[in-house]
């Protein structure tokens, strides 16, 4: 799903009603009716919605969403912050819809304008859930008057708070900490694509609901070059496989890692790759850690390699290395690998001399210190998988100049050594060889713990065996599940309980997930 700047979302709403027929009072009705729904069936037992309307089309979606509300049985009170008569447009269409009398007012439909008196307005903000329709993403900070009052008074409520399209104040281009006076919101429902600050900015503890309201795709269009990750671009890779599959239809993935006190590690990422889905899976090992290895699952067939005085993998073993490596789908090295100099040897020699596909983490990668010329995935594929730290010793540069620019320096390692670059942390970036980078909006904190870099790194390796063809879809996919997985563990563990383990036993609820949600329209991130 692609990502647009504010003012690329205006083009889109302008190409979607002058090139393809759809007018723009039809996009304002499928937005408001996007949020009644949402905030119907998220807050059924609310008896009372405080909707509240700046005077453009932020607040012309507002007076639909009223009017759906009401028409839905609920009690409403709509706060207008300006005079009725200053409206323009579609918004001044649809406030001409609203159930009004000449009063103003129905039992169940009350219009409050901010001309009256404090007390009808604060009447609004006492209502069970809060709308937040004063100012959509074409707004720029700073923001004032009676719109920084209702922002406060929004802020100082109970209630929950439904924000259409961004929390009132935001500026919606802003991928980190925003500045002024910001709504809170519980819960954010927005239209076509989303914008930077839905993805990067940390609007809402609750849900992003990317809902569509009519744009084709083919007006979607936007400069960034940098997508969201979502379950419909990867739901057809796990679908349902035929009825006389048999194990040799899903890849044999080896993963080459652990040392003494670190055979948890390969173990990890070699039964990962069997949850993936892959048909067989070989770890190996240094010898006198295969029996711990073989031990934790015995669904994985295991290979000793020759060792270190210290327990790593020797660069002797490269010879046999290269005959259990024979046949393989895809090659994953390096997690509990550990840093002695000649196990460094030893991966780099693997990795150069390896004709499948190569996964490369932890250790793995700590072996391309100083030597990162090295890493190059033309002509094969490859996919390096750092944290901020590992990317540091690759590039050089410290892990704030990494973590304060991260999309970027994973688009020029990826362009540069033309290979897949998973740069892991909140917001995974994806990027590959061509400049694409995909954001992952899966995971929480309680995934920063040790282990779960194996998780991911099996998973990815199984995926690819599977999707030989689709190399670059299966990436974004492990990438999705592995912090979907994470989430779903945190809905029982909690994010200071939660292990690496926990994530092998969510995934299978994790893929009927995604395959749940890749039929639907909607788009949610986070919540």
């Amino acid at each position: 799903m692609k990502i647009v700047t504010a003012a690329e979302m205006r083009e889109i709403d302008r190409v979607t009603s002058e090139r393809f027929g759809v007018p723009s009072l039809t996009l304002m009705e499928n937005a408001g009716a996007s949020v009644a729904e949402f905030a119907i069936s998220n807050y059924p037992n609310a008896k009372t919605f405080g909707v509240i309307c700046g005077k453009g089309n932020n607040g012309g979606d507002g007076f639909v969403i009223a009017r759906k509300l009401h028409e839905a049985g609920r009690e409403v009170r709509l706060l207008l912050l300006g005079d009725h008569n200053e409206l323009r447009g579609d918004a001044a269409t649809n406030f001409t819809r609203l159930p009004l009398t000449s009063a103003a007012s129905t039992p169940s439909f009350t219009l409050i304008e901010k001309t009256e008196e404090p007390s009808p307005r604060q009447r609004v903000f006492a209502c069970d859930v809060l709308i937040d329709a004063i100012l959509g993403t074409g707004f720029r900070p700073p923001v004032s008057g009676s719109y920084a009052d209702a922002i406060a008074r929004i802020n100082s409520s109970t209630a929950p708070v439904i924000a259409v399209d961004i929390p009132s104040g935001a500026d919606a281009d802003v991928m980190g900490e925003q500045s002024g006076a910001v709504a809170r919101a519980d819960a954010i429902v927005t239209f076509t694509a989303p914008r930077p600050a839905h993805v990067f900015g940390n609007l809402t503890s609750g849900p992003i609901v990317v809902a569509p309201i009519g744009s084709p795709e083919a007006a979607i269009q936007s400069s960034l070059n940098l997508n969201l990750i979502t379950p419909r671009e990867i739901t057809t890779l796990i679908g349902p496989r035929p009825r006389d599959s048999n194990k040799g239809m899903y890849g044999h993935v080896l993963v080459v890692g652990g040392s003494v006190g670190k055979a948890g590690a390969v173990a990890m990422a070699g039964f990962s790759a069997l949850r993936a889905g892959t048909g067989l899976v070989t770890v190996a090992t240094a010898r006198s850690v295969l029996g711990t290895v073989a031990g934790f699952h015995p669904e994985l067939m295991t290979e000793p390699l020759e060792e270190t005085e210290v327990g790593s993998i020797s660069a002797r073993a490269l010879e046999a290395f290269q005959q259990i490596v024979e046949k393989k789908t895809v090659l994953a090295i390096g997690p509990g690998i550990s840093r002695h100099s000649e196990t460094a040897e030893f991966v780099r020699a693997a990795v150069r001399e390896s004709e499948v596909p190569v996964v490369l983490d932890a250790d793995g990668l700590n072996a391309f210190e100083g030597n990162a010329g090295e890493l190059s995935g033309r002509a094969r594929t490859l996919v390096l998988t750092p944290h901020p730290g590992e990317m540091s010793r690759l590039t050089g540069l410290s892990t704030t100049a990494i973590q304060r620019d991260r999309i970027d320096v994973a688009r020029k390692f990826a362009k540069e050594h033309e290979l897949m670059l998973v740069l892991k942390g909140d917001r995974t970036v994806v990027a590959n060889s061509n400049g694409e980078a995909w954001v992952n909006p899966t995971g929480n904190p309680g995934m920063a713990t040790g282990g779960t870099g194996d998780i991911l790194t099996g998973l990815i390796a199984g995926l690819l065996a599977q999707n030989p063809k689709r190399e670059f879809e299966a990436v974004l996919a492990a990438v999705y599940l592995h912090g979907l997985a994470g989430d779903i563990a945190c809905e029982t563990m909690g994010e200071h309980s939660l292990v690496a383990t926990d994530l092998l036993q969510a995934l299978p609820e994790a893929f009927r997930r995604v395959r749940s949600e890749g039929r639907q329209n909607r788009v949610k991130i986070g919540g």
